[in-house]
C-alpha cells in the first residue's frame, strides 16, 4: 500500500525512502489513473523505466470479481503496489476492495507511511480525535445536503463526535455557505484546505465567527469538520 503525494512537489516532504524502496521492488501496481501514476513515479527519480512499468486499472468500477484477476500475477510470487490517486490507498480510496480479496486469499498486505488529509485535517483541528468519522461527500442536492448538515451536527452532540466530510472542489464554497446557514451558532466548523501544498490554510471556530470569504477555496481541495459540544 503505497502513499503518493496530495500536493504537488512534496513528495520529498511527505514520502517516505521506505515507500520509494517499495516501489522500486514491485513487479506489478495497481492505479486509478495510469496517465497520474507514471507521472507521480517519475517524479520520484527511482531510476526506473516508467514504460517498462506494468500498471493495471484499479477504480471504482472494479468489481470483486475483477480484483480475483488482478490479484493472480501475486499469486504467483510477483509484488504489486497499490498506489491511489492521492494520499493513502485503501482511505477513501478504492484500493481497499482490491486489499479485501488478498486477504482471502492468504496475500501479506504491507502498508507504508504516508500523507493522509483526512487524518492530518483532524490532527490539525482541535476536535476530538478519540471518536470521529469520515462520511466522504455529503449530497449535491441543496435541500438533502442542508439535512445532512443538521443530522451531522445532531450525531456530533448527542455522540461526542468529530464528524469529517469532503466535497468535490468546485462545490466547497457553497458546501460552506450552507454549513454557516444551518449550523448552530456554537457548533465548530473546520476547514483544512490544500494540505501540505503552497496554500495551505487550516481554520477552526465557532459557525457565528465564519463568513463565506473567510478562506478562499474556490477549485482547491479540502476538508471539512464539524464539532458540537
Amino acid at each position: 500500500m503505497i502513499p503518493t503525494v496530495i500536493a504537488d512537489n512534496t513528495h520529498e516532504s511527505v514520502i517516505s525512502a521506505g515507500a520509494k524502496e517499495a516501489i522500486k521492488a514491485c513487479d506489478i501496481f495497481y492505479v486509478e489513473n495510469l496517465r497520474t501514476a507514471r507521472r507521480y513515479i517519475s517524479s520520484l527519480k527511482l531510476g526506473l523505466t516508467i514504460e517498462d512499468l506494468q500498471l493495471e486499472i484499479l477504480d471504482k468500477k472494479t468489481s470483486f470479481e475483477d480484483c480475483i484477476d488482478l490479484l493472480q500475477p501475486l499469486m504467483e510470487g510477483k509484488t504489486g503496489g497499490v498506489i491511489s490517486e492521492s494520499g493513502c490507498p485503501g482511505v477513501a480510496d478504492p484500493g481497499s476492495r482490491l486489499v479485501h480479496m488478498a486477504h482471502q486469499f492468504g496475500i501479506r498486505v504491507v502498508p507504508y507511511v504516508g500523507p493522509s488529509s483526512i487524518l492530518m485535517a483532524l490532527m490539525a483541528s482541535g476536535f476530538n480525535g478519540q471518536s470521529f468519522t469520515f462520511h466522504g461527500y455529503l449530497p449535491i442536492d441543496k435541500k438533502a445536503r442542508q439535512q445532512a448538515i443538521r443530522a451531522l451536527e445532531k450525531e456530533s452532540l448527542e455522540k461526542n463526535r468529530t464528524q469529517i466530510f469532503m466535497d468535490t472542489p468546485y462545490r466547497n464554497e457553497p458546501l460552506l455557505r450552507d454549513l454557516i446557514k444551518v449550523g448552530r451558532k456554537d457548533t465548530f466548523l473546520c476547514v483544512a484546505k490544500d494540505i501540505t501544498g503552497d496554500s495551505e490554510e487550516i481554520v477552526t471556530k465557532p459557525l457565528a465567527k465564519w463568513k463565506p470569504g473567510d478562506i478562499k477555496l474556490h477549485k482547491t481541495p479540502a476538508i471539512f469538520l464539524l464539532y458540537s459540544q
